[in-house]
C-alpha cells in the first residue's frame, strides 16, 4: 500500500513540467533520427544526396548514395542511443547536427535547413540538461523517500 507521502511525490513527478519536457524531447529524438536514418535507404522523403557536399565525399571515397547509408546507420544509432542513453545519446545528436550544419554551410545552400538543425541541436542540448536534472531527480527522490517513509517496527 502508497503512503500518502509517496502518491503525492508520483503524482508531482508524473505532471512536473521539467520531467514533461524531458520525455517529450526524449521521445523525438527517439522517433525522428530513426526514421530519417531508415529514409536515408529509401528516399521516401527526399533524396538526401542533394544535401551533401562534394567535400564530403572527397574526405572519404564512397558514392553520395553509399555515403547516405553509412549517415543513416549512424542516424539509427543515434535515436536508439537516446532511447537508452539520453544523457549520452543527445550529445551524439548534437555533435552530429553540428556535422550536418557544417556540411550545409560547406555546400553554400540550404540554409533555412543549416538553421532549422541549429534549433534542433539546441534541443538536443537542452535534452541533455534535463537529463542530468532527471536522473539527479531520480536519486534525490529515491533517497528523500528513504529518509521519510514511515518506519514499521
Amino acid at each position: 500500500m502508497k503512503t500518502a507521502s509517496a502518491t503525492r511525490t508520483h503524482h508531482l513527478t508524473a505532471v512536473d513540467p521539467a520531467r514533461q519536457a524531458f520525455l517529450l524531447l526524449r521521445t523525438v529524438f527517439t522517433v525522428a533520427p530513426i526514421v530519417f536514418g531508415l529514409d536515408k535507404f529509401t528516399n521516401v522523403l527526399t533524396d538526401w544526396t542533394v544535401y551533401l557536399a562534394p567535400q564530403a565525399t572527397a574526405l572519404v571515397p564512397l558514392q553520395p548514395q553509399t555515403f547516405m547509408y553509412v549517415v543513416g546507420v549512424v542516424e539509427v544509432m543515434a535515436g536508439i542511443a537516446v532511447a537508452i542513453r539520453p544523457r549520452f545519446g543527445s550529445l551524439l545528436v548534437a555533435a552530429w547536427l553540428a556535422g550536418i550544419i557544417i556540411n550545409l554551410l560547406v555546400l553554400g545552400s540550404f540554409f533555412d535547413v543549416a538553421l532549422r538543425d541549429f534549433g534542433l541541436l539546441l534541443g538536443a542540448l537542452a535534452l541533455n540538461r534535463l537529463a542530468q536534472w532527471s536522473s539527479s531527480a531520480q536519486r534525490n527522490g529515491a533517497s528523500r523517500q528513504e529518509q521519510t517513509a514511515p518506519r514499521t517496527t
